[in-house]
């Protein structure tokens, strides 16, 4: 009971450090509301009013059926170009693709020769020519293919493609990349506040003052983790209620609830990963330097910037240390899927022992530094 009651004063203590902070509240104000929804909204990879040209050297009905299946909003009007200049249109950055039909194309389809359509891609862009080279193939292909149907042909084919998309069926990538922002500043920004808590008490002599109170090194370890972990618990509750699922329409599947408990234990999981770096770095700027590499490999192997399934196996295997792998799961899993508990104890029991286990770290580190303080 001691313990508890030593824990929820140093809480109280902790939690209005952190309120009369105008910087750090600024900037987690900012990152949970207007960074998600710029980020959302302006960091665009998908292909919008693409300028694409066209070489039509065989000017048949299969040509222009192409040349109409591409339209706004993925591209403009296809653009008909003089063989002479196509490329110095190209160079100069007028256009980002641009299709070659080939003479006698649509004669070679209808008596199964074979024919190729070639696609010029500026690749400086290389986001929107990744996209933009699947969705033209699939164009000149479905309306090949809708070509050889009208003919009665297609019954020739061995295969049909056909194509389901769940959970984002318009591919919008504000859905993903709002999401996605916000995991990202919750990892940033529990391990720097609680890091700088730390540090913050070092340097200015305050940390004397807990030395000589009559409580555990645990106490203030654990108050810390409380104060802070709440302060961004209630910034994700709000950014995911007003930004996410308000401003931007993104729809929430699952239980929100069951996203801030599983948030909980991510936030828990990061503090005390934020109070071991805290231990180990001696000022501030030394923290920043050693927290830097611990974001850029949580936000990039986490299967938030890419898929977990495209790195080596072996990798995956290490990754599945970080607590980030598993809540990025867990929170796509809920927000996009409606998964429930049944489905997602085994990532929420992950995130809660490697939490156990980087508090455990924490507290040996934390122990050792107030010896040495004291």
């Amino acid at each position: 009971m001691i313990w508890l009651v030593n824990v929820l004063h140093l809480s109280l203590k902790e939690l209005r450090c952190v309120l009369k902070d105008r910087t750090m509240m600024g900037a987690i104000v900012v990152s949970f509301t207007l960074a998600v929804y710029v980020v959302a909204l302006g960091a665009k990879a998908d292909v919008t009013h693409v300028a694409v040209g066209i070489l039509d050297g065989d000017h048949s009905s299969l040509s222009q059926r192409i040349r109409s299946a591409i339209r706004p909003p993925l591209f403009q009007e296809a653009v008909d170009l003089d063989r002479d200049i196509a490329q110095a249109e190209m160079d100069q950055g007028h256009y980002l693709f641009i299709v070659d039909i080939p003479e006698h194309f649509e004669a070679d389809v209808q008596a199964q020769r074979p024919t190729t359509v070639q696609l010029h891609v500026d690749a400086t862009a290389m986001a929107q020519a990744q996209l933009g080279i699947a969705y033209l193939t699939e164009m000149v292909l479905r309306e090949t293919l809708d070509q050889f149907h009208a003919k009665g042909l297609d019954a020739s084919l061995p295969t049909r493609p056909i194509v389901h998309v769940m959970f984002n069926p318009n591919n919008t990538t504000s859905w993903f990349t709002s999401v996605m922002q916000l995991i990202n500043n919750v990892t940033v920004l529990s391990v720097v506040l609680v890091g700088a808590a730390v540090i913050r008490e070092r340097e200015r002599g305050t940390i004397e003052h807990l030395l000589v109170m009559p409580v555990r090194p645990s106490e203030i370890a654990v108050a810390k983790i409380l104060a802070n972990g709440l302060v961004i618990l209630v910034a994700v509750a709000v950014s995911v209620l007003a930004i996410v699922k308000g401003l931007l329409q993104v729809p929430v599947e699952g239980s929100v609830s069951l996203f801030l408990i599983g948030t909980g234990l991510y936030l828990f999981s990061l503090t005390a990963l934020g109070i071991l770096l805290a231990t180990v770095a001696s000022s501030m700027p030394q923290f920043g330097l050693l927290a830097v590499p611990v974001f850029v490999i949580m936000y990039l192997l986490s299967g938030s910037a890419t898929p977990a399934e495209n790195m080596p196996m072996w990798l995956q295997q290490v990754m599945l240390l970080s607590p980030s792998t598993h809540y990025v799961k867990l929170a796509q899993g809920i927000l996009y899927r409606a998964a429930d508990l049944r489905i997602l104890w085994p990532q929420m029991l992950a995130v809660g022992g490697i939490g156990v286990g980087f508090l455990v770290l924490a507290l040996m580190r934390f122990r050792s530094m107030l010896a040495r303080q004291g």
